[in-house]
Formats: structure tokens, sequence, C-alpha cells
């Protein structure tokens, strides 16, 4: 069966579980609200609506979002309309949930968005704004890995078959000259698909040499002795790549735009915060981590991890592009029709409004 075939295959057994068993599995539970996020005496429901779903992984990858709950951010804008959230551990199971309508906004890494748009004939979400860029690293053994040519005949995790990590692992395979069958992880280097929240367990029991993770489950392995051998961001131009944006539902964003509207408005002001107060933010990311997982970062975690990633309101968008083209060269998609996955419109309303530069759709963005 081809690569992508079976890819496709798997993506739809995902699909169809139940989401009382994903949230069995750790997905989709209710994060909790924080004292910070009081509705304001007076305020209104935007749209009539009684709340507006939001997702995130408890990734410091997804810190827009970590802090936009921490402190309010998300509750501020929405008014009287409750602003309820669910945690997640992979895209796929957020897209699950975005198609089943449990939730109407999502932050996500950029491969499970391209599934999911391509997926749906381009009918079941949009990119609407950015979060993140970079924090994702190849940690190694330095016992085991001295230079980027030992990692040929290794066993080097990633999160999940075909997940942003993946892909980006793949295509460096691919570019040091080495084959790996994508679907199976076997080759010149095995590819070991390991759920994040183990790796660093099997790093320490040395079933792997290395991983390509995003924070802070690479500085945990840093923390257990491992060794930063690559940032991806010193493979793109500028170093910046897009790890984080943020969807919606396209029902949603056509029925509720001022409900759109105000979630985005409280993520350029996350990002602003965070940016003017990165002690503070990294603080209040780590008190939500604790608030949804019952488990601090501790600060040799933490410290390296924060730094490493990037706030952005501006989604990267010729990345994802690129990003989509390495799934392709790893078989791992058809060569996609990303036209349209893109719609900016709210967030540069937002942006000029607040005085800040507006963003660019790389050439797919709704006409």
């Amino acid at each position: 069966m081809p690569a992508s075939s079976a890819l496709r295959r798997s993506f739809a057994v995902i699909a169809a579980l139940p989401l009382l068993t994903l949230a069995a599995c750790g997905y989709g539970s209710d994060s909790k609200d924080t004292d910070t996020a009081k509705v304001a005496a007076g305020a209104k429901k935007i749209d009539g609506l009684d709340s507006v779903k939001i997702g995130y992984f408890g990734n410091l990858t997804h810190g827009t979002a970590l802090v936009g709950v921490n402190k309010g951010f998300f509750q501020k804008e929405l008014g009287a309309t409750k602003a309820s959230y669910a945690t997640f551990n992979a895209g796929p199971s957020e897209i699950e949930a975005l198609n089943a309508k449990s939730i109407d906004i999502g932050w996500i890494g950029p491969s499970p968005s391209i599934n999911g748009y391509v997926k749906s004939g381009g009918k079941s979400l949009k990119i609407i704004g950015g979060s993140a860029s970079g924090g994702v690293k190849l940690v190694v053994n330095p016992d085991k890995i001295k230079s980027l040519k030992d990692v040929k005949g290794k066993k080097i995790a990633t999160p999940q078959l075909g997940n942003t990590q993946d892909v980006a692992f793949l295509n460096w395979i691919a570019d040091q000259g080495w084959k790996v069958d994508a679907q199976s992880g076997k080759g010149d280097v095995t590819v070991v698909r390991t759920d994040n929240k183990i790796t660093p367990d099997a790093y320490k029991a040395g079933s792997i040499d290395g991983a390509w993770v995003p924070e802070p489950t690479a500085s945990k392995l840093v923390a257990e002795g491992g060794k930063v051998l690559l940032d991806e961001a010193s493979l793109w131009p500028d170093k910046k790549f897009v790890i984080t944006n943020i969807i919606v539902r396209q029902d949603f964003l056509k029925e509720h735009p001022k409900a759109v509207e105000a979630v985005l408005k409280a993520s350029v002001e996350a990002n602003k915060w965070i940016n003017a107060n990165p002690d503070a933010a990294k603080a209040a990311a780590n008190k939500q981590l604790e608030a949804d997982s019952g488990k601090a970062l501790k600060p040799e975690v933490l410290d390296p991890a924060w730094k490493s990633i990037q706030f952005t309101n501006d989604p990267l968008a010729a990345t994802l592009n690129t990003e989509a083209e390495h799934a392709v060269k790893a078989g791992l998609l058809k060569k996609p029709n990303l036209s349209g996955i893109y719609d900016l419109t709210i967030l540069n309303k937002v942006l000029k409004a607040d005085g800040e530069p507006t963003v660019d759709a790389a050439g797919l963005g709704t006409s």
C-alpha cells in the first residue's frame, strides 16, 4: 500500500474514534479556568453565544493560548460569552474535535492543519492567524552521537507519524542522502514514533538514541543528559518557520465573525504581553501547564525551552507551503491544493486597529 494511502487510512481510523475515547486518552479534557478569567460586570454576549470553545496543546509552543487562558485575555474580549477550553495531545484528535464541533477555534501545528484542510476538500477549516515560530530541536545521546553524520543507523523519536516534527525529520534525513520508509520508519535511520509524554523515559531507558521534538520535550531530554545537535530554526530562512497557528471551523467563522475577532484580539494582546514581559509570561504559561496537567516544568527545562520560541501574529504562510512540500517529498501526502487555506481578513483588521503590521497569506489566502 502506498505510504500516502496508509497515512490517509490511519487518519480515517483516528477520525472514527468517539470523543469519549479521546477524552479517556487525555484528549479534549477541560482546562481549568483561572481566577483572572472573570466576566466583567455589565459585559454582553458576543453574537448571542453562550460560549466559545477553544482548543490547544500542553506545549510551550502553544504559549499564546496558555498565557491567554491564564491571564484571562480570551474571557476579557469575549465578555459574557464564556471562554471554555479543551486540551489535546495530538493534532488529529484536535481536528476531529473541530469537525465534530466540540471546539470552535484551536491552536495547532501546520501538518494537522494541512491534513485537515486537504481531507475535507478545503471545507473544514481556515487558518486565521499565527502564534509561534521555532522551539523544535534534535536532541541526542552524546555518548552515541557526536556529529550529524552519526545519526545514521540510530533510533530517533518523533511525536507521531505524519506530524509536523516527523515530516521535518524525514525531510532532513532525505537531505542527507539517506533513505527511510516513511510509513514504517525503517531505513538508514530508525524513526520511532513516540508520544512526547513518554519520550524522556524512552531516552532514559536507552530505547531511543535521540529525538526530533518540540519544547518542552527537547529541554526535558537535555535535562536528562541529552545534547542539542540541531535547532530546526537553523534550517529555515531568517530562522523562522511556523510551529503553531490558529484555525477555526469555516461555519463558525461565517456565522460568528465577531466572536472570531474577539479571540484574535485576545491572541494579539497575549502575544504583545508575552513579548513585553517574557519572564512573567513564562511563569504564566507554566502556571497554566500546571493547572492543565497537574505538573509544572522545572526551571532547568522551562528557561531554555521558552527562549527558543518566538511568539508572532504572522502565520509565516510561505513556510507552511514548504512544509507541505516536505510531506509530499516524504510520500506522506499527495500534492495538495492549499489555495484558500488562509483567511487573514479579521486578523489584519485587528492588527491595523492596534497599529501593528499586517500579515500576508503568501498567495494561499481567501480571495
